[in-house]
């Protein structure tokens, strides 16, 4: 499946121009998961900084900062502070960082959406 190529258009401007401020909610694999994108390189150092305080997870951090984002358009989106919607909860509760393939997005707006726990 072809990526839709307004999606990539986004991508590629928050790769640009190293914002971390672009709200989008996307539909992939029956999941919604909606929060900020982060160019590629930011969201790995989080990654990264999260696995090397890990006790346990620790030795994977430089898999995340070993590597060099690929030349050409963006192929994933990268989201921090992003929760997955399920029914009224947003998963986890703080957000979590999530890469998704944006070919396999086949649903997407701007803007984040809000969650209620009642």
């Amino acid at each position: 499946m072809k990526p839709d190529q307004l999606l990539v258009d986004v991508a590629t401007l928050v790769e640009s121009g190293q914002s971390n401020q672009m709200s989008l909610t996307v539909v992939t694999g029956g999941a919604v998961i909606t929060g900020r994108l982060a160019p590629e390189a930011v969201w790995r150092q989080r990654v990264s900084e999260v696995l090397t305080d890990s006790a346990r997870l620790g030795e994977f951090a430089a898999v995340f900062t070993g590597t060099t984002p690929q030349e050409g358009p963006p192929v994933h989106l990268h989201f921090h502070m992003a929760r997955i919607l399920q029914g009224t909860v947003g998963i986890p509760e703080t957000g979590g960082m999530y890469r998704v393939s944006i070919a396999d997005v086949s649903a997407w707006t701007v803007g984040d959406f809000s969650y209620s726990d009642h």
